[in-house]
């Protein structure tokens, strides 16, 4: 039966920590002979322009043995007008796997629902499992272990923020999320989590606005960009309510010294991030960037296995 990735809740807790082992066994070179995707061809399709999501896909995808094949919508006849139900159902007679990224996170369940090999969501509106996961990886590194470490998000409570909700309930992180009014998580993404935390008993979730209540004793300060790709309207208007909720050298001071800093990338520095704290010793961006290869890498092993 295939599999699906296009949010966390497609995969259990034990499913994540196998990723995450797998991702660091393929991380310390081992198995670097094997080529489980050899002979199959593997689709990229994306609405959104990208750097890290693309080329770890691609170099992950050559890396296993497969063939990585780069689309735009305007690369097919979906630009002109061809429904996704058929372009799904032509392609999975050619393809053995699907990454798409894309603006509607119900182009990526509409595909999944026609193309008969997994669909992986590389990005969509409402989530951003595949970052997730490399997040994960990251801080089990740094820290040894997930359950019951201190994770704090500061700033829009976007794509990325969904899915570390989802990540956090999954695997027993407390997570502390720092938002201003009306530009918190979904709502139901929230509840779902929280749901599952009280079924599991493992971990929490808190809402804050003050920034600096939600870094306190933090093991982990996570941001990312205040205006996401495609919802760039009033722009200035967002920016404003969320001066305040800039990852800095003074809300370092709140957290644990050995915090360390995260964030997804792209950056826009001396916005919700300083050049002194996303380069500073705390840091550990751009190992969490090179992350997102090895976890892309064991997800795909896992799914076309």
């Amino acid at each position: 039966m295939k599999r699906d990735f296009l949010t966390l809740w497609d995969l259990s807790t034990k499913e994540i920590e196998y990723l995450i082992e797998r991702a660091l066994q393929l991380k310390s070179g081992k198995d670097v002979n094997k080529c489980p995707l050899l002979g199959k061809s593997i689709g990229l399709l994306f609405e959104k322009p990208s750097t890290r999501t693309r080329i770890s896909f691609e170099v992950g995808i050559y890396q296993l043995g497969g063939q990585a094949i780069y689309l735009t919508s305007k690369d097919l006849q979906m630009g002109r007008g061809e429904s996704i139900a058929d372009t799904a159902k032509v392609l999975s007679r050619y393809l053995s796997a699907m990454i798409i990224r894309t603006y509607k996170h119900s182009t990526l369940e509409e595909f999944a629902i026609h193309f008969s090999h997994p669909v992986i969501n590389g990005l969509s509106d409402s989530h951003h499992p595949c970052q997730a996961l490399a997040d994960l990886m990251t801080i089990y590194e740094s820290k040894g272990r997930l359950k019951g470490v201190n994770l704090t998000y500061i700033g829009d409570g976007n794509n990325v923020a969904n899915s570390l909700v989802e990540a956090s309930a999954k695997t027993g992180i407390n997570l502390s999320l720092a938002c201003p009014e009306g530009f918190e998580p979904s709502h139901y993404i929230l509840k779902r989590a929280k749901d599952f935390i009280s079924e599991r008993g493992e971990g929490k979730i808190s809402l804050l606005r003050d920034p600096s209540e939600a870094a306190t004793m933090a093991d982990v300060l996570y941001t990312d960009v205040w205006v996401s790709m495609g919802q760039e309207e009033n722009t200035e208007e967002k920016k404003s309510k969320l001066k305040g909720y800039q990852l800095n050298s003074d809300l370092l001071k709140y957290a644990k010294k050995d915090v360390i800093v995260l964030h997804c990338l792209p950056a826009h520095r001396g916005e919700e991030i300083t050049d002194e704290v996303i380069d500073g010793e705390n840091s550990l961006v751009l190992q969490q960037a090179e992350n997102r290869l090895h976890t892309e890498k064991a997800l795909l092993e896992f799914l076309l296995k």
